[in-house]
């Protein structure tokens, strides 16, 4: 009999989108800006959906927002954001659009101010991951100090859709923060 693998205990054995996305993303250190991008952008249309919701449209994301390429996306204009109302197989909610074009104009804006927006993000941790001691479900937590002052700082640079919770969840998908749990295979990866 094959020995199971110990995961996260939000990550259901039954469910393989999750599996897979916890596998081989969640909590891995990113520092590709476009991939970044696509992360923040995915995120901002989480909120106040499922996680799992987004995963099941990210290939349609993908294709709608142009392989998530911040040039491409800050120059939709009206004609993109009619279509994009009109795909299904993204969240269609207009303010969640026009926040993602908005925040694909900001998002350029701190590269040409840092060079890169992996250099400005990991400036908010000190440029390493911060390891947080998970035994059991109730020990997450929404938020950190972290990501209130980085959501702060995005909102005085004009992004938007990009509160503290959300950016908490997106410092645990790109790696600022490791928050798989003690005795899951990723924890010390």
């Amino acid at each position: 009999m094959a020995k199971s693998i110990k995961r996260c205990g939000w990550v259901s054995d039954k469910d393989e989108l999750m599996k897979e996305y916890h596998d081989k993303e969640w909590g891995t250190p990113l520092r590709d800006d476009n991939k970044i991008f696509e992360f923040l952008t995915l995120e901002s249309f989480q909120a106040g959906l499922s996680w799992r919701t987004i995963l099941n449209k990210r290939k349609n994301f993908e294709k709608a927002f142009f392989n998530f390429e911040p040039v491409k996306v800050a120059k939709f204009g009206k004609k993109e954001i009619s279509r994009l109302l009109k795909d299904k197989g993204i969240v269609r909610n207009r303010l969640k659009i026009e926040a993602a074009i908005n925040n694909a104009a900001r998002f350029i804006e701190v590269k040409e101010e840092f060079g890169t927006f992996s250099k400005y993000m990991w400036g908010f941790v000190g440029n390493k991951t911060i390891v947080s001691s998970i035994r059991k479900m109730t020990d997450y937590k929404p938020l950190s100090k972290e990501a209130e002052l980085w959501a702060k700082d995005l909102k005085k640079r004009g992004f938007k859709f990009l509160g503290p919770t959300t950016i908490y969840a997106h410092m645990q998908a790109v790696g600022m923060v490791n928050d798989h749990m003690i005795g899951c295979f990723r924890k010390n990866k």
